[in-house]
């Protein structure tokens, strides 16, 4: 509709948005950041995956505070971060920005858990000696081409330069039963809420924008190459019901990569951390545990079986 902002406005937008209360603004790479940190303990990075934001780990953020540091923040082009030139879109651009971020707020994560292709940023910047984190939990991680990618990817980049093309995207978001299918058909049936703000986000051209371009500039198939140099432990953690990443892909990259190890899940789809964030918390707990990271109920020996059921309470 003609006058509505072209991006997500944090005093429209924002107004509600989740853990808000530890939201900032910050300068970094040229871009203005949207952040969030939280808790106390060892440092902890949460990056979101494409088309997200912060609000993806609305309901896991908190719970992973209870015990850790935690930095969440909003990939280039998406949420209230400003989107960059189309070099800052790319995976390793994204990488650099990202540190830059890092560097600036001098937060070292001992633990980065990256969402689908938040997964694949910790990845490069693990491989670029930008993050030297205890280890890595790639949730649902896209580090790999996905079958058909190769063709979407030249239609991503038409799509991309097309500035008519967001609006499309937006103006179809409109109805919020298309958001609803759209994360319906990753394998997950998320709450009200979720699917609310998805739409909020897919309603904005620049958010729809910031995808498309992410998307377009992407090479996984040299990320995937890349991956046996790692120098991190990788934890490929996958969910059964997830139509988004194969849940196969990650024991062929496991095969390849000496760092890397997968744990399956019985559950969940692509977006089994907004499904069922308690149990995804008390698996990070038990991971951190695992790699010398203690926290104060690792520290008290607790029982984080019981962890997700007081959590999910």
């Amino acid at each position: 509709m003609l006058g509505e902002p072209q991006v997500p406005v944090w005093a429209h937008d924002g107004r509600d948005w989740p853990n808000r209360a530890h939201s900032r603004f910050l300068p970094s790479g040229g871009l203005t950041w949207h952040v969030q940190e939280m808790g106390q303990g060892p440092a902890l990075l949460l990056l979101h995956g494409t088309g997200a934001a912060t609000h993806s780990f609305r309901d896991l953020a908190p719970l992973l505070a209870r015990e850790f540091h935690v930095l969440l923040l909003d990939l280039p082009g998406h949420g209230f971060t400003q989107r960059p030139s189309r070099d800052g879109l790319s995976l390793d651009g994204m990488a650099r920005l990202v540190g830059g971020v890092l560097a600036r707020m001098g937060f070292a994560p001992r633990l980065a858990i990256g969402h689908s292709a938040g997964a694949a940023i910790l990845a490069t910047m693990a491989l670029q000696a930008r993050i030297r984190p205890d280890a890595i939990i790639a949730l649902n991680g896209a580090l790999r081409p996905i079958p058909g990618a190769a063709l979407f990817s030249p239609l991503a980049k038409l799509l991309f330069l097309n500035p008519l093309a967001p609006r499309f995207f937006a103006h179809r978001a409109r109805s919020r039963s298309a958001t609803a299918k759209l994360l319906a058909d990753t394998g997950s049936i998320i709450d009200s809420r979720g699917i609310d703000l998805y739409a909020r986000l897919f309603s904005r051209p620049g958010h729809v924008a910031g995808t498309l371009g992410m998307m377009a500039q992407w090479d996984l198939a040299g990320l995937e190459r890349r991956l046996a140099r790692l120098d991190r432990p990788l934890v490929l953690v996958t969910a059964d019901g997830d139509r988004a990443v194969p849940p196969g892909d990650a024991e062929l990259i496991a095969a390849r990569t000496p760092a890397a190890r997968v744990v399956a899940l019985g559950h969940g789809g692509h977006l089994v951390h907004e499904e069922q964030p308690a149990a995804i918390a008390a698996l990070v707990l038990r991971l951190a545990g695992e790699f010398g990271i203690r926290t104060d109920v690792a520290a008290s020996g607790a029982d984080t079986r019981s962890l997700a059921t007081s959590a999910s309470a």
